[in-house]
């Protein structure tokens, strides 16, 4: 499994980005690489913004793994060959960058999570959007434990598409395993407004800042 590095949709020029964070985008179930890279003109401008297209074909789109109606260890199986692969990924295109940040909506949100569980020192910040933390132990899980790498993790309490055991797994997992900032947005559906765009984009700031 691979990401295509020529689908990678980025912000700026090899040359404008050399020396510069990176913000990853990792886009939902059935969607592509186009899709949060809309977000980009409203994230901070320090940071060269990378979406990537997952490396699996949905129905209509693209997907990090197999639903996990399909099967658990279906899902699991395949969450972690995404992970290798944005790793992979990260060591071709990005070696020598700064600090690596994540940002994924809905399975995205779980691959960013997967991606800090997997390699806890490699990235600054994750963010979950409409996201959730796969089920099992990882290896990484008890060093992630240790570090609490910031987190971000917002949701809407009208997202019918997230099962409620997913919500209250994740909501128990994320405060022991990381810096948590956690957002609930009254009546929002299984989707990001401009409540949570505000909150992600202030708390993005206080990383850049830092």
């Amino acid at each position: 499994m691979r990401i295509d590095d020529d689908a990678v949709i980025w912000s700026a020029s090899e040359a404008d980005r050399a020396g510069r964070p990176l913000l990853v985008l990792l886009h939902g179930y059935n969607s592509n690489e186009s899709d949060l890279f809309g977000l980009a003109p409203y994230l901070p401008l320090r940071p060269a913004i990378a979406s990537l297209r997952a490396p699996v074909r949905a129905d209509f789109g693209y997907a990090w793994f197999p639903l996990m109606a399909a099967g658990i260890e279906e899902s699991l199986e395949g969450a972690d060959a995404s992970t290798t692969a944005i790793l992979d990924w990260l060591d071709r295109a990005a070696p020598d960058v700064p600090s690596v940040g994540l940002i994924g909506f809905s399975q995205g949100g779980a691959m960013a999570l997967e991606l800090v569980r997997r390699d806890a020192d490699r990235f600054a910040f994750a963010a979950s959007l409409a996201g959730f933390a796969l089920p099992g132990e990882r290896d990484g899980d008890a060093h992630l434990a240790e570090v609490r790498p910031p987190v971000f993790w917002g949701r809407g309490s009208a997202d019918t598409v997230i099962a409620p055991d997913a919500i209250a797994r994740t909501a128990e997992w994320l405060p022991e395993h990381s810096d948590l900032d956690r957002r609930t947005y009254e009546g929002l559906g299984h989707s990001l407004d401009e409540r949570e765009l505000g909150d992600l984009v202030a708390w993005l700031g206080a990383r850049y800042t830092a």
